[in-house]
């Protein structure tokens, strides 16, 4: 499912309990100088990932201070806060502005808060310009974070160049299937650049093979519930994805590539190092 770019009011635009994707939550929150922001996710477990600005995180009796060192996505890595399962986080903007993304997975243990700075982000790059594949990925909370994590995976991904795909080979991650598959939720937020680009995004169905195409653009979301979902940006843009994965019974992403276009996963330079980054 799509849902194109519009002004959230710091509202969820993934709630609790989603009916395409309930293992999943998402916010965007947005602030000025001095603002506040206080939430709590019953049952969830979230990650305050700044896109811009630098956001104070208190939770359960700790600050962490001036989260997310970077004007804009294109310059700097990320930096996040876990927020363990139903707890209360206040966000204090303390850049001119902020826009912070808030991810969370269904989760039902309770851990301890803990800080991802810019060290602590596992860095991938992979596929190159001659196949069209060329990605590198920034995970946030990726295979070994900081602190202990139940379900949730954050990562931003980026299309490298003038063009591309990503998600490629097309796979899917819908059915608890151990160990040839898991079953993730997923849900995606699009940025381009230069803001005008524009991308698709493809859906196709294994149970009755049928398929669906989104035209992507600037801030749009994507609610990945089942079937193969490969996407690609135009020529001449720039693509980013923030991307957040909720597994059901386990939190490593196990990934089925569609029969007919796995033979790439030996053509790819690099993609299988990346594939083991989500586990």
């Amino acid at each position: 499912m799509h849902i194109p770019a519009y002004d959230n009011r710091n509202e969820a635009i993934v709630g609790r309990d989603d009916k395409q994707v309930p293992l999943c939550y998402f916010n965007i929150v947005k602030l000025e100088k001095g603002d506040t922001y206080t939430y709590s996710v019953d049952g969830y477990e979230t990650c305050v990932a700044p896109a811009t600005g630098s956001v104070d995180v208190s939770v359960m009796e700790q600050t962490f201070d001036a989260v997310g060192k970077r004007n804009h996505i294109w310059e700097g890595d990320p930096e996040g806060a876990y927020v363990p399962v139903g707890a209360e986080a206040t966000l204090t903007c303390v850049s001119e502005s902020a826009e912070v993304f808030i991810a969370g997975a269904k989760h039902d243990e309770v851990y301890e808060p803990f800080v991802v700075r810019e060290s602590d982000v596992d860095m991938v790059q992979y596929g190159s310009d001659d196949t069209k594949t060329h990605r590198k990925i920034k995970h946030i909370l990726g295979q070994k974070p900081p602190g202990k994590v139940g379900k949730l995976l954050v990562s931003e991904l980026f299309t490298v160049g003038q063009g591309g795909w990503s998600g490629f080979p097309p796979h899917k991650h819908d059915t608890d299937n151990l160990p040839e598959e898991s079953r993730h939720d997923e849900v995606y937020n699009f940025r381009f650049n230069p803001e005008n680009g524009f991308g698709a995004q493809f859906m196709t169905r294994e149970e009755d093979n049928s398929e669906e195409v989104y035209h992507i653009k600037n801030s749009s979301t994507i609610k990945i519930e089942k079937g193969y979902h490969p996407c690609v940006v135009a020529p001449g843009y720039e693509m980013y994805y923030f991307t957040i994965l909720a597994g059901l019974s386990q939190r490593s992403l196990q990934q089925n590539f569609h029969p007919e276009n796995a033979y790439q996963l030996e053509t790819i330079p690099g993609i299988k190092d990346m594939i083991s980054k989500f586990k």
